[in-house]
């Protein structure tokens, strides 16, 4: 009685991707705020520096995201092609 990989693989393979998705986006997002923070509390800037570090980290976290997307999307595409004998 244990995980049958063959037998579930596409399900998950999807939530490993879904799960680093996440866990990179909110990486990103807490970087941007304790960032923020150290910078406020260093400078005194009274937390100006915490929501410009935190929309920064939300910004970058889409964009890795977004990278991260178009990569599996290629190499998916490009695992289909091999499987249908149009290799590029």
């Amino acid at each position: 009685m244990g995980f049958k990989y063959q037998k579930h693989s596409a399900w998950a393979e999807s939530l490993s991707i879904v799960m680093q998705l996440g866990l990179t986006m909110a990486g990103c997002i807490f970087f941007g705020f304790f960032t923020g923070r150290a910078l406020d509390k260093w400078l005194g800037s009274g937390g100006i520096i915490t929501v410009f570090a935190v929309l920064f980290g939300i910004i970058g976290g889409g964009v890795v995201c977004y990278r991260q997307i178009l990569d599996i999307v290629s190499e998916n595409n490009h695992r289909d092609d091999n499987e249908h004998g149009q290799i590029p």
